[in-house]
């Protein structure tokens, strides 16, 4: 319990140091999403009665977490964050939904990952706002109720396929979130360099837009690199060239690929003659976990159509070759004598 208590209290502390914005009017793109939860809190808030349950999905860093502390601002209630492998037994469920105030938010991060045997408990909590825990064991193992003050459960996933459908029917809001464009990016850089005290110009903003990937986190990330570099070697504001020049010391290119990235391509590119290539063999000859390329690198890799996946495996397309300069008749070089990642100039 002393764990999970840790947990709820980590961002509490720190959530007010950070760039995340803390109402709808700072929340910058997924407006279908916004105007949604918008729409469901003005409501509820004009009824008196706590938000409905809300399930939020997509890919990482698009603004989850940032939304459900938003809808707690919003609702005027408190928000006990935590995650799903945190809470492996009934227990500390309970411990968690018995502390709650009527109405508060309690906000679940990677929900796809809780046990089976805690999601069960949360069933009648969702729908009655009870608990029925079982004690004991054997002959003398009996049932308590407990009751538990109406609440809110945002919860949050990047793998809404994971989720069991007696928890996902249970969500009264179902919202997917997506990648951001170019110019919702330079809105959300341009807010974020206000924040940080740094002069930045729309042509930097964009720079910086460009190559994040369609993700705020990362754009955030990137403008604190992009900060420190024009503090050292510009004159403390980010114009364009400053912010391509601090990136390309990151090793990021116009199209936000990372050294990662590269180094996936490059090994189904030469390596294995432009693919296919399983996932298996291709995380051996990166040395990465297959659950890593599979949920960090490869959506943005496939959304942007550098790689395919096929019955036989992964496969980079046209547009990768193109991308990185490469003629598809020099890409199969593989089988050659002294062939080599990177002898391409990538």
């Amino acid at each position: 319990m002393e764990r999970l208590n840790e947990t709820l209290n980590k961002r509490d502390t720190s959530f007010d140091n950070n760039l995340r914005p803390l109402a709808f009017s700072d929340f910058r793109g997924q407006d279908k999403v916004r105007d949604k939860l918008m729409l469901a809190v003005e409501a509820a808030r004009r009824r008196g009665d706590p938000l409905d349950h809300v399930l939020l999905s997509g890919p990482p860093g698009l603004g989850k977490t940032t939304l459900a502390f938003i809808l707690g601002k919003e609702m005027g209630v408190s928000v006990k964050t935590t995650s799903g492998p945190v809470i492996d037994k009934p227990g500390d469920l309970a411990g968690l939904l018995t502390s709650l105030q009527p109405g508060d938010i309690v906000f679940i991060d990677e929900i796809h990952r809780m046990q089976r045997s805690v999601e069960e408990y949360l069933y009648s909590a969702m729908e009655d706002f009870v608990i029925d825990i079982m004690i004991d064991q054997g002959p003398n193992a009996r049932s308590i109720r407990l009751d538990v003050p109406k609440f809110t459960l945002v919860g949050a996933t990047t793998r809404s396929g994971l989720i069991s459908s007696p928890m996902r029917s249970r969500f009264g809001l179902n919202c997917r979130l997506d990648y951001y464009g170019n110019e919702e990016l330079a809105d959300i850089v341009t807010r974020s360099a206000g924040k940080l005290s740094v002069g930045i110009d729309k042509g930097g903003a964009l720079e910086v837009a460009g190559r994040s990937r369609g993700t705020p986190r990362i754009a955030n990330n990137l403008l604190r690199r992009v900060r420190d570099y024009a503090q050292v070697r510009a004159d403390g504001h980010i114009t364009r060239q400053v912010a391509a020049d601090a990136l390309a010391l990151l090793e990021i290119d116009p199209y936000g690929l990372d050294e990662m990235d590269k180094r996936l391509l490059e090994t189904i590119i030469y390596k294995f003659n432009c693919g296919p290539v399983g996932l298996g063999t291709l995380a051996v000859a990166v040395g990465e976990e297959q659950d890593t390329i599979e949920e960090v690198y490869e959506p943005y890799l496939i959304q942007e159509g550098y790689i395919d996946r096929t019955p036989r495996g992964r496969i980079v397309t046209k547009l990768c070759l193109d991308r990185l300069g490469i003629n598809p008749s020099d890409a199969r070089i593989a089988d050659q004598p002294g062939a080599r990642q990177g002898e391409l100039g990538l």
